[in-house]
């Protein structure tokens, strides 16, 4: 009887510690030291994403930029296909030309120097 009666009164015991044991670690105050600590554990690992976060976001709206700019570039060339057209049509004029001009010197030259030097390198007068 008397090993029930101690058995009795040791759970009794140990159910009252571990009811302040409970109580005390959930404890408000105990509560916000925890919530306290793990602010401090977790901080500077949050503001070092924080600040990689805004570096690569930087970094992604610099790229944006370029693409966007690369873009509208693309299609001002696409829409330029007129200018580049004419352009050619205007070097080909302009190259036909310059080979009209060039035959008809050369002609000219072939039809004037015979007759521009005689008796052996003096030049021809008009007879004046």
């Amino acid at each position: 009887m008397e090993d029930q009666e101690m058995q009795l009164k040791v759970k009794r015991v140990t159910d009252k510690f571990t009811e302040s044991m409970y109580v005390l670690a959930n404890e408000p105050s105990i509560a916000l030291y925890r919530l306290q600590e793990h602010v401090r554990r977790s901080l500077p690992e949050l503001a070092q994403h924080k600040t990689d976060m805004q570096s690569w976001e930087e970094q992604s709206q610099g790229a944006i930029y370029t693409v966007e700019y690369a873009c509208s570039a693309v299609k001002s060339m696409t829409n330029s296909s007129l200018y580049f057209k004419n352009i050619d049509g205007l070097l080909r004029q302009a190259i036909s030309l310059k080979e009209q001009i060039s035959s008809s010197q050369g002609r000219r030259k072939r039809a004037l120097d015979p007759g521009m030097l005689k008796d052996g390198g003096e030049k021809h007068s008009s007879g004046i």
